[in-house]
């Protein structure tokens, strides 16, 4: 076998692409916020694949080439995506089964993500779906981040799943929640229903002003429960002695949401600026991130997940033929 057909040379080449793809991947969430902060969601009119009826949208519309470049980027993701497949089929298909699972789930992911793209601008950005089209980007990106973890991090130490474990994983799923009814907020039109912050329009508990201010204020209510599950999580993670690895992401995620809460009352007080509301849901996939990859971490340690990560002299033994 060739050095460049070994294992551990495909192996190498997954780790690269699944991090790159998942850096790209994030960009492209980011780079979605801007679509929507901008009001370019609709740039390229209700067109798709094509904006506005031809390839490349005209040099004076600043709206068509975001949402074209927003296009561009994912078509770039789906690229890296092909790439990711092979390597992963080549290196994985006979070990570390998980990887290859990983990658598959994100390729059906990304297929799935591309059809409501195309769907939202064909039925007018509807906010369900806008809510659903976030959610799914979220979901990719913690697929990629899967891959790698499983490429990269070997739990050398394993103990038992406890109830630390369960409240790691259950504040990830929170970490989600929110950001839908973020989304949502932005989607039903409530994203100025209360021009003030903490209170809203003067009231801690606005329900009798209408569904807006109370679609915006349970959003808020529901960012502050989630940021006491996180520094619960952080504390006991610290007092349970966790590895470095879940200690410093928890730690990460809880100092994300702090900035990403000032970004939030930011948004709200400077009346949905663009660059607080890019800010706010970059912030908010980071700390998705963070929280998804300590729960990855978390479930290898307990034997949730199997890994099986080979140093480079194992992949050599595994590529080197057998005496006859």
């Amino acid at each position: 076998m060739t050095e460049a057909n070994t294992p551990a040379v495909h192996s190498r080449m997954f780790v690269r692409l699944a991090l790159v793809t998942a850096l790209f991947t994030f960009g492209l969430i980011v780079f979605g916020a801007i679509v929507r902060v901008t009001d370019s969601g609709l740039g390229c009119n209700r067109d798709w694949p094509l904006c506005g009826g031809t390839i490349f949208p005209p040099l004076d519309n600043l709206t068509a080439w975001i949402e074209w470049t927003h296009r561009l980027l994912a078509m770039l993701i789906g690229v890296l995506g092909i790439g990711m497949l092979v390597a992963a089929f080549r290196a994985y298909r006979t070990d570390n089964r998980a990887i290859l699972n990983g990658t598959l789930v994100a390729a059906v992911l990304f297929a799935f993500q591309s059809i409501l793209g195309a769907l939202v601008v064909r039925l007018d950005l509807p906010p369900t779906m806008v809510t659903v089209h976030l959610g799914t980007a979220m979901l990719l990106l913690a697929s990629l981040l899967f891959t790698y973890v499983g490429a990269t991090y070997q739990a050398v130490v394993r103990y038992a799943r406890d109830p630390v474990s369960l409240l790691l994983y259950a504040t990830t799923g929170v970490s989600l929640l929110i950001i839908l009814t973020g989304a949502l907020v932005r989607g039903s039109g409530a994203t100025l229903a209360c021009i003030d912050w903490p209170a809203c329009n003067g009231e801690l508990f606005p329900f009798n002003q209408g569904p807006l201010q109370t679609v915006h204020m349970t959003h808020r209510f529901a960012v502050l429960a989630f940021g006491v599950l996180l520094a619960l999580l952080a504390w006991y993670a610290y007092q349970s002695q966790r590895p470095t690895a879940v200690r410093r992401l928890t730690m990460l995620a809880l100092v994300l949401y702090l900035a990403q809460s000032v970004v939030g009352a930011l948004f709200v007080l400077t009346a949905a600026a663009p660059l607080w509301g890019t800010l706010h849901v970059g912030l908010a996939s980071l700390t998705w991130a963070s929280l998804a990859v300590a729960s990855f971490i978390e479930a290898a340690h307990t034997g949730s997940l199997t890994f099986s990560v080979k140093s480079e002299s194992q992949w050599k033994q595994l590529s080197t033929p057998t005496p006859r």
